[in-house]
């Protein structure tokens, strides 16, 4: 067999022998072939100027009609966003229209050959980083979104990003394996979606929301580390920023423990963050979930400022201020955060702040304003004595000029709702560095928490975590109480995502089922393939995912992931572009065994 080689230099074309934006003064005297889409057209007294755009950049090409007249009429012809292929000599441009910000701003060509491949209808939207464009309508005409630089180069650093993690894991003797797409539901998270099956009339599949137990399968399977770029699905609730498809970077290995793994994972990051530019070190600042929480209020802390939480339940509890003293006796916390130099607000503004508290879950929100002339002003001033006083402003190092809020209820809501208000002073005040790079871990999780609405214990994480060692004993007594061997890598106050070592016995695997409330034959029927894999030898492992979407968006500044990803959903899960998702035929319906419902209309 002849093999035919069609590649042109470094694996271009022949319509396509040089990138746009790659073309500079070292290549003046040489002939290329150029193709790309018409950026721009300008018509200087009968000199043409076009500019030509790839995914590299822009290069000019000229037009003029006393030296090439046959060019000169194609050239008359180009509008915006036309495809064309060009061939020519590079030459240097004339010193006074020169552009020293582009590499190719010092060359242009005089193409003597000019063809078009590709017409184009005007675009609905100018194609440049510049123009503020509506989101919905970029999403319609998605690709014509990518063509703009901004988009393009949030995807060549996601495919960088993907490689730099490849090439890591494979260097760490990996082997990137495929887990199904089509799996058995088993509900204990978010919604599955759900496929129906022509074959198995009545019954379905589920896409995966994640390859949590595949790959643990493949651990007991002995293949010891794994890796995937993993498709994953979720049918969640409508929110601004989730998308009901997404990428995880997902890991598993043998014989491993916590240590080894939050260090790899620290390696595999490192590697990425330089990817966009960003330097980090490791290791990372490591901390408890209990000291994230009564820090920062959250589990996903924002380290680039220095606010954080103080307990002052104690100095409550002895207090006369009965609306505080109580929750405390009753097993909730006071917490307390000082804002610095804001005293001088107005009592609108301080309106403000209590809406948003109660916006946050707060009942109500007190305060105490330490004036700059000495004099401490309080709506629970009565409540509280001089000595309650000076050990609350010596507790929270306040200056005159700050003001101390509190508030008190249960441990998760006062939490999340200090924790809340905290990132909102951060903003507003301008507290957060953002040239910084805080990389931290979150450990300790509990194992459990409790479910007011189902009335039982649930995983914090999945059920398929393993308990600390040293609260063992805790499964049978006190279970809330149980720390997990679990891990969450946050960045910057984001989650990029979390793993644990996992349970590798049947009978602890069996124990934290039982203890999640679920009966003998849920677990055969949801669980009992692999609990009964882990009666054939499986060894200690664990491992972590990573969201890619999220990781490449906070990586490239981007506000959304769907900036990040090709072809994204909006905020409604729908595709604008190819109006997914859609009905389907009545034929269709009937192949599958389905008869759609309506939904019910609400009554008026």
């Amino acid at each position: 067999m002849v093999m035919i080689d069609f590649m042109q230099n470094d694996g271009l074309t022949k319509l396509k022998t040089h990138w746009c934006g790659r073309i500079s003064k070292e290549n003046i005297g040489q002939r290329i072939n150029i193709s790309g889409w018409v950026s721009t057209v300008r018509d200087l007294g009968g000199i043409i100027f076009v500019e030509v755009r790839d995914r590299t950049g822009i290069i000019q090409i000229v037009s003029d009609p006393v030296k090439n007249p046959d060019v000169h009429t194609i050239f008359e012809q180009l509008k915006d966003e036309f495809v064309i292929n060009a061939s020519g000599i590079i030459t240097t441009r004339p010193e006074d229209t020169a552009n020293p910000n582009l590499l190719t701003g010092e060359v242009e060509v005089y193409p003597d050959f000019v063809q078009i491949l590709s017409e184009s209808k005007t675009p609905p939207f100018i194609i440049n980083d510049e123009q503020e464009v509506n989101e919905d309508l970029r999403l319609k005409y998605r690709y014509l979104d990518i063509r703009r630089s901004k988009v393009q180069n949030n995807l060549i650093l996601r495919h960088l990003v993907t490689t730099e993690i490849r090439n890591y894991l494979n260097s760490l003797e990996f082997l990137e394996v495929e887990t199904p797409v089509l799996i058995k539901t088993t509900p204990e998270g978010a919604r599955d979606y759900l496929v129906p099956s022509r074959v198995h009339a009545t019954k379905f599949y589920a896409l995966p929301q994640s390859p949590q137990i595949f790959k643990q399968l493949l651990m007991v399977g002995g293949i010891e580390r794994y890796y995937q770029v993993a498709r994953c699905f979720r049918d969640e609730d409508l929110r601004a920023d989730r998308q009901p498809e997404f990428t995880q970077i997902d890991m598993e290995m043998s014989f491993v423990d916590q240590d080894e793994i939050i260090s790899m994972t620290e390696g595999l990051l490192t590697r990425s963050f330089k990817c966009a530019g960003i330097e980090v070190s490791a290791p990372f600042i490591r901390m408890t979930y209990k000291e994230a929480m009564e820090t920062y209020g959250s589990d996903r802390p924002d380290a680039r400022f220095d606010l954080k939480l103080f307990d002052v339940s104690d100095i409550m509890a002895a207090s006369s201020f009965t609306a505080f003293a109580d929750q405390v006796k009753s097993g909730g916390t006071v917490r307390a955060i000082c804002i610095p130099g804001i005293a001088d607000y107005s009592r609108k503004d301080m309106d403000d702040i209590r809406n948003l508290a109660i916006s946050f879950g707060a009942k109500g929100l007190a305060w105490i304003t330490y004036n700059t002339d000495g004099t401490v002003k309080s709506p629970v001033l009565k409540y509280l004595s001089e000595e309650e006083l000076g050990k609350i402003q010596q507790r929270s190092n306040a200056n005159p000029g700050d003001i101390v809020f509190f508030l008190a209820d249960k441990p998760k809501t006062v939490f999340d709702v200090m924790g809340r208000l905290r990132l909102h002073f951060g903003e507003k005040l301008e507290l957060i560095d953002k040239s910084k790079h805080s990389l931290l871990w979150v450990i300790d999780f509990p194992m459990f928490e409790w479910d007011e609405e189902q009335q039982r214990c649930v995983a914090v994480h999945h059920p398929f975590t393993s308990p600390n060692p040293e609260d063992i004993a805790l499964l049978e007594t006190e279970p809330l109480k149980c720390r997990a061997l679990a891990y969450d890598i946050v960045y910057n106050g984001n989650e990029l995502g979390g793993g644990s070592i996992r349970i590798h016995t049947p009978e602890l695997q069996q124990k934290v089922f039982s203890i999640m409330g679920m009966s003998d034959e849920e677990i055969e029927n949801k669980f009992g393939f692999m609990v009964e894999a882990f009666k054939y030898g499986a060894p200690p492992h664990g491992g972590i995912a990573l969201g890619l979407d999220r990781v490449i968006a906070l990586l490239s500044g981007s506000p959304s992931i769907r900036d990040v990803i090709a072809f994204p959903k909006n905020s409604q899960a729908k595709c604008l572009m190819s109006e997914a998702p859609a009905t389907v035929s009545e034929q269709q319906l009937e192949e599958l065994s389905i008869k759609v419902i309506p939904p019910k209309t609400e009554k008026k």
